[in-house]
Formats: structure tokens, sequence, C-alpha cells
């Protein structure tokens, strides 16, 4: 397989969770290390390719219900390397004005989102982490992008198992919302995790302890912390397949990885 050229500052041999995901979804943004380390984990959870599928399913679905909601501005954070549809060509399928703004700390991610550039100037692709929510919603390019007197559609896809501190997650989220008006929505997905021996927990922990991220796994009680001061829609918070799925469903193994999902709106305060 011919590897793709090496960004600056990006160390080849080193896995990336954003290049594994790519990995998982059959593209081909990745090095030999994402694909040996993604390797590993689909060997503990066979199921692992599906649920990549069903999220990015979930977020087209989502997207698309929002901006037939009226939202045209979205904040997309964790962007990943999508092979399937992005963000902006989703949202923009309904409103052609839609705006995007991408936001991911992955190197990769950044030259991939920023190529799109060239051809639509409703997306922008912002360096930040997660981690400093101020700094991200400070960013001039967001604050250009984006008017957060309107509402916006947060996307927290897939992003926020990676943060394992409860307290940290949820103090993310609830800094980006303060940032938003009501009329506001957010979508969340997440990952649950099967029950792993001991010694499958040891092989994970040390595969993630290789990208410098760790996963964890809430229960869709936890992951409802999250939408305080939003009004989920229905059905709630749903394993991905069953989000108004109309029909679409893909068979998740019982007992395998899986991803729980849902989108509230942000309530009058």
């Amino acid at each position: 397989m011919e590897e793709i050229e090496v960004p600056p500052g990006v160390d080849p041999s080193v896995p990336s969770v954003a290049r594994m995901y790519d990995y998982y979804l059959g593209g081909k943004d990745n090095f030999a290390s994402d694909r040996d380390a993604a390797a590993k984990i689909v060997e503990m959870m066979p199921n692992v390719r599906d649920v990549a599928r069903e999220n990015r399913a979930f977020l087209d679905r989502a997207v698309t219900l929002l901006a037939q909601e009226g939202i045209d501005q979205f904040l997309d954070i964790g962007a990943g390397l999508p092979t399937q549809r992005n963000v902006h060509q989703v949202a923009q399928d309904v409103i052609p004005g839609a705006r995007v703004v991408y936001v991911d700390n992955d190197p990769i991610v950044l030259a991939h989102a920023r190529a799109l550039l060239v051809e639509n100037e409703g997306v922008v692709a912002v360096a930040a982490d997660m981690r400093s929510p101020w700094a991200l919603l400070d960013h001039p390019d967001v604050r250009r992008h984006l008017d957060l007197s309107r509402p916006v559609g947060l996307l927290m896809l897939g992003v926020l198992h990676f943060v394992i501190d409860d307290e940290m997650a949820t103090g993310i989220v609830r800094t980006l919302r303060d940032a938003l008006v009501p009329g506001s929505y957010l979508a969340v997905s997440h990952a649950y995790l099967p029950e792993l021996t001991e010694e499958q927990e040891r092989r994970r922990a040390k595969i993630y302890s290789r990208t410098n991220s760790s996963a964890t796994s809430r229960s869709a009680e936890q992951i409802g912390v999250f939408f305080e001061g939003f009004d989920l829609l229905e059905p709630g918070i749903v394993a991905l397949q069953d989000w108004r799925s109309d029909g679409h469903v893909t068979m998740v193994a019982p007992g395998g990885a899986g991803a729980l999902g849902g989108v509230g709106r942000l309530s009058e305060r």
C-alpha cells in the first residue's frame, strides 16, 4: 500500500486515533502504524468497523435533521478523516450556504479539511483541542466563520470517549454549551465497550497508549449528563443504529463494541 505524504510535525511511527478510524472506514489516509494498531483492536472487537460505519451514518442523519430545522452553521469537534460524506456536504444538500468549522488536533486531518477550502468557501479548518474549550471558542477563525449570536449545530461525534475523566468531559461540553444561544443543537455519539478480560483490557490500553490517547465506555445515563440544558429529541440516547434509522440497521454482535448517540436542542435559559 502506497503511504500518504507525511505532513511536518507528524511521526508516522506513532498511531493516531483519527487515522485508525479512517482505516476502520476503509480509507487510505493512514500509515502502517495506524493499520497495525487498528488491526489489533479489530482482533479484540471484530465489529468495530460496523460501529465506525454506523457513526458516519448517524452523522448524516443528525446533520440532515438539523439543517432541515434551519441550522445553517456547524461546529464539528474532532472532525476526523471521513471516507463518506463530510458534514458540509450533508448540510449543504439542504442549505446550500451552510457554514462548517472543522476542529481537530491531528495535522493530517487538518490538511485534509483545508483542502476542502479550495472548492468551498463555507468550510474552515481549525487546529484546536477540545480539552481547551475556551481557546477553541476564542480562535479567530471560529469567531469569523460562525455567528454565535445565532443557533449552531455542535457536533461531538466519537470524541468524548477519549476524555477519561467524567468531570473534565462534562466541563468541556458545558463550556461549549454556555457559548451557544437557545435553539442550538448538540449531537453526541459515544463508544460503549464490551466486558473485556483483564488481559484484553491490558492489551487495549497498551495499543491506545501508543497514540497518546485512551478511551472509556459510558452508559446512556452517563452520556445523558452531557445533555444538561438540552431537550433530548426522540428517541433519546440509543444505539446509533436505532436513532431515526428508517430501517437502516447494521447488526452489532451481542457483547461486541458499540456506540450510543443522541441529539438535543438547547432550551431557553
